[in-house]
């Protein structure tokens, strides 16, 4: 079976083993009698580190769902101790080691450098308190991993600048690749799967590890790329998030295009869809985070209790990180967000209302595609 079709199996198993789970009663199912008696009760303290502010989704979205899917887990006895990075991997050390002194139970953690952490994870392996990679794969001894298909989301990211292109482009297109930053193995993946859909299809003119994922540092490199390549001679953009297609569209924009080229990104931030409506940006990557925020709280209270039938049910997949090999996991879907579904996906799925889309700058190009 190709990478691609087992990703694409993995993905329809994933969604009907939530649906079969749920039925059953497996998922959320604190008490249930199936399981290995608890080691612990629902009296646990979760730790939660997170890298960074820059992406609004982890205040947004990841710690306030996870946060409440605790709550609803432990019958609102159970805690969860958080702290943010904010891009730093020497503070997101310091924050791991002081939960390992304050002895939480369990760790969830979303590394800021994944290399780097991996002693902090192995102090708390030796202190008896499991850690769980979340969104990004961590070295050293991890017990779980939870995030989405990486790979995937870079071939969808690929796929639909090449359909933004006319489907059958110009192999001497020239496009602009804006890849995350360098210490994030997710943005390895993203690129690879990018790469996977656009060589011989398009020439690479110039491509860039940003550093931090920071926008204004994938603004430097745009206007490098244009200073190198010619703004009139820019087919597309591969942008790996929302964040630095921001960037990228102002540092068109400053050089004076307005005709702006199909620019892609992922995560769907509010702005980001709103620049999808008016077209300048063609696409983004819908991803579930409270999906994997609740999963992640659901495999972190399972571990912690004892649950190793819920465990083992949340994390069927497996996974290979530079220490260690067939490490459990989870791999969550991921979806190409354009013009054509917005209301389909984060309107329905309540990640955005209208209102907040469409405010008064973005009314007349709401109105136009029928969006209200």
């Amino acid at each position: 079976m190709s990478s691609r079709a087992r990703r694409t199996a993995i993905s329809v198993a994933a969604s009907l083993m939530t649906f079969s789970l749920a039925s059953c009663g497996v998922l959320g199912a604190s008490d249930s009698s199936d399981d290995a008696s608890p080691t612990k009760g629902n009296d646990i303290t979760v730790g939660l580190l997170l890298p960074e502010k820059e992406n609004t989704r982890y205040e947004q979205f990841d710690y306030p769902f996870f946060k409440a899917k605790v709550g609803d887990l432990t019958r609102d006895e159970g805690n969860v101790k958080y702290a943010n990075a904010e891009a730093s991997a020497a503070k997101q050390a310091e924050q791991l080691q002081q939960m390992v002194d304050d002895k939480v139970d369990v760790i969830v953690l979303d590394a800021v450098d994944s290399h780097a952490i991996a002693d902090g994870v192995r102090k708390a392996k030796d202190a008896g308190i499991p850690v769980i990679a979340y969104d990004r794969l961590a070295e050293g001894p991890i017990e779980a991993y939870i995030s989405f298909d990486n790979e995937l989301v870079g071939e969808v990211q690929g796929r639909s600048l090449i359909e933004a292109l006319g489907g059958d482009p110009e192999s001497s297109e020239k496009i602009v690749m804006m890849n995350g930053s360098s210490t994030d193995p997710n943005a390895k993946q993203f690129k690879a799967g990018a790469l996977s859909e656009l060589n011989g299809k398009v020439t690479i003119a110039q491509s860039f590890d940003t550093k931090d994922w920071k926008p204004e540092n994938a603004e430097s490199n745009m206007t490098e790329a244009i200073e190198k390549i010619g703004k009139s001679q820019i087919a597309g953009v591969y942008s790996a998030n929302d964040g630095m297609a921001g960037g990228i569209i102002k540092a068109l924009e400053d050089a004076g295009v307005t005709d702006l080229p199909p620019i892609t990104g992922q995560d769907a931030e509010l702005a980001a869809v709103q620049r999808i409506v008016t077209g300048e940006q063609y696409m983004s990557v819908y991803k579930s985070y409270p999906q994997e925020a609740e999963n992640a709280a659901e495999m972190a209270v399972a571990r912690v209790q004892g649950r190793d039938i819920q465990f083992d049910a949340l994390a069927r997949d497996k996974v290979d990180s530079p220490t260690h090999k067939g490490i459990p996991a989870q791999l969550v879907p991921v979806v190409a967000l354009t013009k054509a579904n917005i209301e389909e996906t984060v309107i329905a799925e309540g990640f955005y209302k209208v209102s907040d889309i469409c405010t008064a700058k973005y009314a007349d190009a709401c109105a136009e595609m029928g969006l209200k």
